[in-house]
């Protein structure tokens, strides 16, 4: 089901009515955090998965592909680089090198 947003001043994230309609109040942290542990259910991820699960994500992925700390902080939205550090995974993937070390 596709909505459209007519009023460019509109919330983005919105909640609907019964009859699918935007509703034009704001999703509560609750409601979206239920949608993404039912959503994270269905696609076999694990329990612990939530919103910041996607953001670590999306910082990771950003730095990984070359981008700065300073830049992945201003599009977190964070005040020190230390908090948009809290987020980066690039230390925890595995290279190749690494498994190529396991000799069986």
């Amino acid at each position: 089901m596709a909505s459209r947003i007519e009023d460019a001043k509109a919330l983005l994230f919105q909640s609907v009515n019964r009859s699918g309609r935007l509703s034009g109040r704001s999703l509560t942290r609750r409601v979206v955090l239920a949608m993404i542990k039912r959503r994270a259910a269905a696609a076999g991820l694990p329990a612990s998965t939530c919103c910041h699960t996607f953001r670590a994500t999306g910082i990771t992925a950003y730095l990984s592909n070359g981008g700065t700390l300073e830049h992945a902080q201003q599009i977190a939205g964070h005040a020190s680089p230390r908090t948009t550090k809290l987020y980066d995974r690039t230390a925890d993937t595995v290279t190749l090198d690494e498994i190529e070390r396991i000799v069986i």
